[in-house]
Formats: C-alpha cells, sequence, structure tokens
C-alpha cells in the first residue's frame, strides 16, 4: 500500500487554524497593511505549526527568470556570513525558493566596495538579489538591470523596496520599561555605525533621554559579545553610577552581563540589562534576558515573496517588535 502523499499547507490552512480570515493572514504574511498584534502572533504560530511556505518563485521560472536567488551581504569582513542573523535569513528563503526549483546562494560583499552587484547583474543564473545590511552607498551603486528584481532587508530608495523591524519602536518600548522600574542613569550600546538601520535605535535613545532629562551614555558596539564584555567594562569605568544598560543586540547584551558578573556586579541588582532580537538563548540565560522581538524569518519570507512573486512593493515594510520583558530588567 502506498501512502498518500503529504499536501502542502495553503494558505487558506493558514487563516483557519488561526481563526482569522485569508485576507488577514495574507497581509500577515506579506508584511503589508494592517492586522493586530494578536492576529499577526495567532497567524505566525500557524505558519509555524502547518510548515506553511508561500510558493510565488514558480512564477519566477514562469517569466524566464534565473534559477538562483542570492543573499548579499554587506560587512567589513567575510566573518560576517557567519552571523546567526544572516542563516536565519538564508534558511527562509530556502523556504520559499526551494519547492519551486530555485536555488538560494550566500554572497559577501566588502564594506566600502559596493560594485560587486555589477557581477550579479550580468549573471544570468540570478534571479533576484536581496541585500542584508545595506547603506546609501550601496543602494546607490545597484546597476539598473538589477530593478524590479532586488530588495533590502535594512534601508532601500526608490528603486529597492525595504523589508525590516521597526527597531526604533522596538528600543522606545525597551527603554520606557527600564525608566518605569527605577532606572536613570541608562547607557546604550549601538551597532556599528557605517549601518543606517542601527542609526534608528539610538536616534530613539538620544530622543527619551532628552525628553526625560536624563544624561546620554553611548557606547559604540558591533553585535558582538565580546564588544559587549568590552562596552560594559568602560561603561563602569566611565560612569560608576551606570544602573541600566541597553545594547541593541542580544549577543552583545549578553557579553554586558558576563562582564558585570566578572566585575562582581549583579544583574538586575545593581544593573539592570536589556538586549535586542530575542534570539533563543536570550530566554536561557541566567538571569533571562530582558530584551525586544525581531521575527527576523517573517521579514525574511515577506522580502522574498514581494520579490519572487514580481509584484510592485511598498517602498518601505516595517514588522512590529515588542517588549520581551524577562529577569535580567
Amino acid at each position: 500500500m502506498t501512502a498518500a502523499p503529504h499536501r502542502p499547507a495553503t494558505l487558506e490552512d493558514v487563516a483557519r487554524v488561526a481563526g482569522v480570515s485569508r485576507s488577514t493572514a495574507s497581509r500577515v504574511i506579506a508584511g503589508t497593511g494592517f492586522a493586530s498584534p494578536a492576529a499577526r502572533e495567532q497567524v505566525a504560530q500557524a505558519v509555524d505549526q502547518l510548515g506553511y511556505v508561500p510558493n510565488p518563485a514558480a512564477r519566477a521560472l514562469v517569466r524566464g527568470g534565473g534559477v538562483r536567488l542570492v543573499v548579499t551581504v554587506l560587512g567589513t569582513s567575510a566573518a560576517v556570513l557567519d552571523d546567526p542573523y544572516v542563516h536565519r535569513v538564508v534558511g527562509s528563503a530556502a523556504r520559499v525558493c526551494t519547492p519551486a526549483g530555485v536555488g538560494v546562494a550566500l554572497h559577501w560583499l566588502r564594506l566600502g566596495e559596493p560594485r560587486g552587484l555589477d557581477q550579479l547583474a550580468a549573471d544570468r543564473s540570478v534571479c533576484g538579489v536581496i541585500l542584508v545590511n545595506t547603506t546609501e552607498d550601496l543602494l546607490e551603486a545597484v546597476p539598473r538591470s538589477l530593478h524590479g528584481r532586488i530588495v533590502s532587508i535594512g534601508i532601500g530608495s526608490a528603486t529597492v523596496p525595504s523589508f525590516d523591524v521597526d527597531n526604533g519602536a522596538g528600543s522606545d518600548a525597551v527603554l520606557r520599561h527600564l525608566y518605569a522600574t527605577g532606572r536613570r542613569r541608562i547607557a546604550m550600546v549601538t551597532g556599528p555605525r557605517w549601518l543606517p538601520c542601527a542609526q534608528r535605535p539610538v536616534e530613539t535613545y538620544r530622543r527619551l533621554m532628552r525628553q526625560a532629562g536624563l544624561p546620554e551614555r553611548i557606547l559604540p558596539g558591533d553585535f558582538t559579545a565580546a564588544r559587549g564584555r568590552v562596552a560594559a567594562d568602560e561603561a563602569l569605568r566611565r560612569w560608576p553610577d551606570v544602573d541600566a544598560i541597553y545594547a541593541i543586540s542580544d549577543d552583545t547584551a549578553l557579553g554586558v552581563i558576563a562582564a558585570l558578573r566578572d566585575a562582581g556586579v549583579r544583574v538586575p541588582g545593581d544593573v539592570a540589562v536589556a538586549g535586542f532580537d530575542d534570539i533563543p538563548l536570550a530566554g536561557m540565560t541566567a538571569p533571562a534576558l530582558t530584551t525586544a522581538s525581531h521575527p527576523v524569518g517573517r521579514i525574511a519570507v515577506a522580502a522574498v515573496t514581494a520579490l519572487l512573486d514580481g509584484r510592485p512593493a511598498a517602498r518601505v515594510t516595517l514588522f512590529p517588535s515588542t517588549l520581551v520583558a524577562r529577569a535580567s530588567a
């Protein structure tokens, strides 16, 4: 006896399991239009439960496009390719592309050499490009022949639609939580200064500190735990009265906690610590890390779906970020 083949989940299945309309499920998955936070959560759970994969990639093949989608990551070195964030983008892209026979490749562009996109534009096997860690210089260097076949996870332009997390609002929620719990001497560890999307949380921090009449205490970061250790040591040296440190990366925040522990500083008793991303490890540390959500998978799926579907996308699509309060702050 031969078992019946498993039927792939459809959008209708997702809507039924989530208890929402088909149009609501579609808006949540594509990251366009309004949907309540509860509906977004229900749809996200249904997608995970059913293993739903949007399948617009077939249209790209029918149109005679290439057979590879290239995730192109800008960074100071090839080490950026080892970033778990990049791995999640690639994995999510593969979930969309694989059922239609479209491959996913990973490509590194060195910071300061954006003309590397010319090679991809000339490659007939490439049906589309997703930019990660996008800068203004990179957007200006996008060849005209890639227009309509390229999207960005990060900042975008008039010709390159962008998909990203609303890290400004997420940072706002974290910082207001720190303030509400009595913290008044809050330091911040940033992301790389060359990365435009990492500047939104900095702007939020400065605005909230100014509104509350609190001093700005900003330390440079690079999203790594190693830099978090250095930043924590610097914060203790420069501001012995610091009572909270917010890092816009969970990895950095975990490095901060490690350095504070080594210095005999109690978290959160002496210094509260919060991060951003809500990586799986965040809920398993001691103390568990307060952070803000970053739906990397949903962002990547929406970006790939818009790209391969071939329809015009909104210039900017921001996904909500919410506070995840735990023991560290």
